[in-house]
């Protein structure tokens, strides 16, 4: 999951609306195998390394609007994204 989203930031055109999605998605496949128990316990460690990792970038997009702004205006996601993914309520209405 990690090749494919630096694959896909690198040759295509990302911008800001792919970010909160991609971080979403890694953060899902993180913890969807986290707790693997046909996984080597070092795997597994690793990948709770990476999760933690993740969460502090993500927790980064909190510090810049732009990133709320760009997924409130763009037309496909609007304030629907955060609700599919149930976000806060609070966090939705300070979007």
């Amino acid at each position: 999951v990690f090749k494919d989203a630096m694959t896909f930031f690198s040759h295509s055109t990302p911008n800001l609306t792919t970010v909160i999605p991609t971080i979403n998605h890694i953060d899902e496949m993180l913890l969807a195998h986290e707790s693997s128990s046909s996984l080597n316990s070092t795997v597994q460690s690793a990948l709770t390394l990476g999760k933690k990792i993740l969460d502090c970038y993500y927790s980064l997009t909190d510090k810049s609007d732009v990133y709320r702004v760009a997924m409130v205006l763009h037309p496909h996601h609007k304030l629907q994204y955060f609700r599919m993914a149930l976000w806060d309520q609070d966090w939705i209405k300070t979007a």
